[in-house]
């Protein structure tokens, strides 16, 4: 190797290293006060019709677990005559 192509081996190398070490940066954008308020407010009327909705499913079950108990109740002494 004469000496322009070990210079040119070594810039090459130089610029890999440097291009490696380098890591992008993260840009977030800005959040305005209102916009996060906004978004948390989102968040949290979400989760409330979420447990709402699971508030709802469990007393539905359990009402159909109580007339399913009241069916039998009336089934069984007519079985039993």
């Amino acid at each position: 190797m004469n000496k322009k192509q070990k210079m040119l081996k070594k810039t090459a190398k130089r610029a890999k290293a440097r291009h490696n070490k380098h890591t992008p940066p993260t840009v977030k954008k800005y959040i305005s006060k209102g916009d996060r308020a906004k978004m948390l407010a989102q968040e949290q009327a979400e989760a409330a019709a979420k447990a709402n909705a699971a508030e709802k499913a469990a007393k539905s079950e359990d009402e159909q677990d109580v007339t399913a108990e009241s069916v039998e109740q009336e089934e069984a002494p007519a079985q039993q005559g």
